[in-house]
């Protein structure tokens, strides 16, 4: 029996069960893929987490810290316009091929039972719960669900009718680019949009290497080429990119209200809520949501409270520190996919309005 069973670890699992874990629960964390692995994903770490990372990290990977690119401004190119906006203080560009990897040793070196290539095809119980997995049969008296966006543990929660005309998908890859900006730069078109930011990878000494990380309606394109295509400055300025890696994908990418809870279960991450990815605060988002859900479970390993009032408190703190995010996403989501005509002017006064662009960059933090 294990205090906590936490599913999935990317950036929201592996905080949640280091957490947990220097708190002094016995934990296991379970992850279906194996790293090292790429996922689609900005890589975009901004200032706000960065001291969360390090701390998780317990200096094992300074390298990764030290080497990272820092981003200290953003640039949004939409409809001919540029709009600028400096990040205070500025975020960092970290490959989750190698974070993903460095806090998964992490938690290992914090006496995490941590297991690769295992699927957990279902959560019994409501504490106790069991987890039927592709490895056996595992019980804990609490579960922290940080398996992504989309997997079949969190169906329930992302299954609609839809419309296969509004499917979104996520596509990634890195390139290399002779002395790409240190900026975040932001291409929006019709139907989407790509980002654009210098990257390092560890144990590769010279730059030149960016992630174009793009959101884009299905019925307008499915590959990278097709999406740089959209825009004719992002075109142009991918026309002398070389490909570094493979394309990855993901899809769906569904919108809705972020739940904190469900069944019992504490849910972290992206199994929490899906935050649009232009406002480069997901994996901040998903390592606070991690260590808030390990906190907050704290005192039921001690016995104090009970499950349901653990999932309550998580419940409270995720709408006071993290749900702010999601509405302010939300928002500028819908200014930015105005008719053309009625968000031509908003546009103009942004551009000439510096001060109201940091303005709408410090709301997504």
């Amino acid at each position: 029996m294990f205090d906590l069973i936490v599913v999935g670890a990317g950036p929201a699992g592996t905080s949640a069960a280091i957490s947990a874990a220097r708190l002094g629960a016995k934990v296991m964390l379970l992850e279906s893929a194996a790293f090292p692995r790429q996922k689609v994903c900005g890589e975009f770490v901004s200032a706000e987490s960065l001291e969360l990372l390090e701390t998780l990290l317990n200096g094992a990977s300074e390298a990764l810290l030290r080497g990272a690119p820092r981003i200290p401004r953003a640039r949004i190119f939409v409809d001919g316009r540029k709009l600028e906006a400096a990040i205070d203080s500025p975020a960092a560009s970290i490959a989750r091929f190698d974070m993903d990897l460095a806090l998964w040793r992490a938690a290992e070196r914090c006496c995490v039972v941590a297991q690769q290539q295992t699927m957990v095809r279902k959560i019994e119980g409501t504490g106790p719960f069991t987890l039927l997995t592709s490895k056996g049969e595992f019980q804990s008296r609490a579960v922290i669900n940080a398996s992504g966006r989309w997997s079949n543990l969190n169906a329930a929660l992302d299954s609609h009718p839809g419309n296969p005309r509004e499917k979104w998908l996520g596509i990634k890859a890195h390139f290399s680019e002779p002395s790409p900006s240190c900026s975040v730069d932001l291409y929006f078109f019709e139907g989407g949009y790509c980002g654009v930011q210098p990257v390092n990878v560890l144990g590769e000494s010279h730059g030149g290497r960016v992630n174009a990380c793009a959101m884009v309606k299905a019925n307008v394109a499915s590959t990278l080429p097709e999406i740089f295509a959209q825009h004719p400055a992002l075109q142009a300025r991918a026309r002398g990119w070389q490909t570094l890696t493979h394309p990855v994908t993901t899809s769906p990418l569904i919108f809705r209200q972020p739940q904190p809870v469900a069944g019992g279960i504490l849910m972290a991450g992206d199994a929490a809520g899906f935050v649009d990815p232009f406002v480069g605060d997901g994996i901040s988002l998903a390592l606070r949501s991690g260590r808030l859900a390990a906190e907050s479970l704290a005192p039921l390993f001690r016995d104090d409270i009970s499950l349901a009032q653990a999932g309550e408190a998580y419940q409270d703190l995720y709408q006071q520190k993290l749900a702010s995010v999601f509405r302010a996403s939300s928002k500028i989501r819908r200014m930015l996919t105005l008719p053309r005509l009625i968000r031509a002017p908003l546009l103009m006064f942004l551009e000439k309005s510096p001060a109201i662009t940091r303005y709408m960059v410090s709301k997504t933090r």
